[in-house]
């Protein structure tokens, strides 16, 4: 998050945008793995996390975290949106980012 900062402050919104993407993919590993969440077991037998698996991983966290998912919506908003797209702008990236801070506190 601190590196996100860093990167918007200096006007870079799209790396901005992937290091807060990155950073709510950790939230979402670090919770499925603490609640051992169906998607973990895949995870293990695939060897890697992919975008399906992340939103599996969301959905099943919904029952413990209410609103999770849309914490990770505005991170894929971003992952999307701000990094592959660069659509975003800086005031954007800014609202979606508080998301993902709420998100990085559940952990």
């Amino acid at each position: 998050m601190k590196e996100a900062d860093e990167l918007l402050s200096k006007g870079d919104v799209v790396q901005a945008s992937e290091k807060y993407y990155k950073a709510a993919e950790e939230a979402i590993k670090i919770l499925s793995y603490k609640n051992s969440v169906n998607a973990v077991s895949k995870v293990s037998r695939i060897g890697h996390w992919n975008s399906k698996l992340y939103f599996d991983a969301v959905e099943e966290l919904e029952n413990l975290y209410h609103g999770i998912r849309s914490l990770w919506i505005s991170a894929w908003l971003l992952h999307i949106e701000g990094f592959h797209e660069a659509r975003l702008s800086k005031e954007n990236i800014q609202h979606l980012k508080s998301d993902v801070e709420k998100l990085v506190e559940l952990i």
